[in-house]
């Protein structure tokens, strides 16, 4: 059996690895200064009366980071798993390896997974984020979460953090809707959670049949046996074994960030919004430029929609007649013409003010929820297919759209920053439980070279695809079944203890978060 552990290094190792220890800590340490800079730049316009806001905020960054700390003992631990324990590299270069390229993931991450996976939260608790049940929904889920992870850790089981997440998240929805009543828009969006558990529930399933069947073509097409062999020792692999083990798992450390990184992002925007609504309710590095764009394109869109009012009379509040529609998903004789002046009052309300970093403190939220609501009422419209708009209308409102969420939707530079160097850091520190789970306890033999890297590009396709998708899937799932899939093509057997506690680990990861979240919530909104 493999060992985990590697020959003491001599004085000169031990120098280079001093050398190397120190580049770390230095670059760790601008990675934190820089985030401190920016967000303490971006807090300089802010006036608050108290220091209470303040203080949720750096609590609540703390939990949000946490969650991505711990997420890093799960999920990218996975990706330096094949590398580790085919001694390809030592532990220490494989995890700084592997964070480098998370960090890389998370750098040039789309935002879609993010607020893909935000858009399950009730949309009451999104336009009330600032509010008391805006607080507890954000602990609830980050605490319940954390807690799960931290105790499937502890066991040696790679559940998924992104599963725990989207359980926290229903399990919030479940509990605000019992609280106040069933209505469109104190629970969970259904649909939208339903796209989400497909995505968790087949991309495990595709990881299974797609490596086994990768191992098989490899055995066919690339008749090297050194490919198929079991590592030797404490020996490295040949060398382009070796390049191909560390290329693949250069590929999932990349896609983690990209897809896994992004879910911490959008908490984290969550909480930055609920807390200081003035700094980061609206993107205000939308430029001037821009801002005369979407000023123009929301006169445009409200032209469009006023063809289609049929001379309807001016509602008296349109943003509630829109959220009525959001609440019931039916039109009423209503929905557009509110629809079109809630457009209209967005565009004057930016136009007036020159730029979206001039909107005063005391009417930002206001401003940010007219747009959230219009966006909403525009995916739901665009989704239904109904009102029919010709396609140069829909064209024109989804235009629209898309102009509302690059000024609601953004994660600035420093965040992203701060969840790359958190997922790094927990990789560090709990990477050689679920090593060594991947490693030596899902096959009855010891992983291959060939079975190591058909599963790492399995799952390095399938988490990049569907972050361009906007989907969330599971670093841990994808994998943990495309190494099974490997064992079951090669013959090699499986263990089906592990298995067993692989799929319960599974089972129970949403129901559990659920209840968690739900009965966190519901002491935290007493607590606030």
């Amino acid at each position: 059996m493999p060992e985990l552990s590697y020959p003491q290094p001599g004085a000169a190792s031990g120098k280079g690895r001093n050398f190397g220890l120190f580049i770390f800590l230095a670059l760790l340490a601008g990675g934190v200064v820089y985030c401190a800079v920016h967000l303490l730049d971006d807090l300089q316009p802010v006036r608050e009366s108290s220091v209470l806001p303040y203080l949720l905020l750096g609590v609540a960054l703390l939990i949000a980071l946490g969650f991505e700390f711990v997420n890093g003992f799960h999920d990218t631990a996975n990706a330096v798993a094949t590398v580790i324990y085919t001694h390809s590299l030592t532990p220490n270069l494989a995890v700084v390896w592997s964070g480098a390229w998370n960090f890389l993931g998370v750098l040039t991450s789309s935002g879609a997974v993010a607020f893909g996976i935000l858009q399950l939260l009730p949309v009451e608790l999104i336009l009330q984020v600032g509010s008391s049940a805006g607080f507890a929904m954000v602990f609830a889920l980050l605490i319940a979460a954390i807690i799960w992870n931290l105790g499937t850790w502890y066991f040696g089981l790679p559940s998924s953090s992104s599963h725990t997440l989207i359980g926290s998240i229903i399990g919030v929805g479940l509990m605000n809707q019992m609280l106040h009543g069933a209505n469109g828009t104190s629970g969970v969006d259904w649909n939208q959670a339903l796209g989400v558990g497909k995505s968790l529930l087949f991309s495990p399933l595709i990881g299974f049949l797609l490596a086994g069947l990768l191992l098989l073509i490899l055995k066919a097409v690339v008749r090297v046996p050194a490919l198929y062999a079991e590592p030797k020792g404490k020996e490295p692999p040949p060398f382009w074994i070796r390049c191909l083990l560390i290329l693949t798992c250069t590929g999932v450390s990349f896609a983690h960030g990209s897809n896994d990184g992004q879910k911490g992002m959008g908490l984290i925007m969550l909480i930055l919004i609920g807390t200081v609504p003035t700094a980061y309710a609206l993107n205000k590095a939308v430029t001037a430029e821009q801002t005369q764009n979407f000023v123009a394109v929301a006169q445009q869109t409200s032209a469009t929609l006023a063809r289609h009012t049929q001379g309807a009379a001016p509602s008296a509040n349109p943003r509630a007649d829109v959220e009525e529609f959001v609440r019931t998903r039916q039109l009423t004789p209503a929905t557009l013409p509110a629809l079109q002046q809630l457009t209209a009052q967005i565009g004057q309300q930016v136009a007036s003010y020159g730029s979206m970093a001039a909107v005063p403190q005391s009417v930002v939220d206001n401003v940010r929820n007219n747009m959230y609501v219009t966006s909403e009422a525009i995916r739901l419209m665009q989704k239904a297919n109904q009102p029919q708009f010709s396609p140069e209308d829909a064209k024109v409102i989804g235009n629209f759209r898309k102009q509302i969420d690059g000024a609601t939707k953004f994660i600035p530079t420093w965040v992203k920053v701060a969840v790359a160097i958190a997922l790094g850091l927990g990789t560090m520190v709990g990477w050689k439980r679920i090593v060594v789970t991947v490693g030596e306890k899902i096959g009855k033999q010891h992983l291959t070279y060939g079975q190591g890297a058909a599963a790492e590009v399995v799952a390095m396709v399938t988490i990049g695809a569907a972050d361009v998708y906007g989907l969330p899937v599971s670093t841990t799932h994808v994998l943990s079944s495309g190494v099974a899939g490997t064992m079951a093509a090669n013959g090699s057997g499986l263990q089906w203890g592990t298995v067993r506690s692989l799929l319960l680990a599974w089972v129970l990861t949403l129901p559990a978060s659920i209840g968690l979240a739900a009965g966190l919530y519901w002491v935290f909104r007493t607590v606030f």
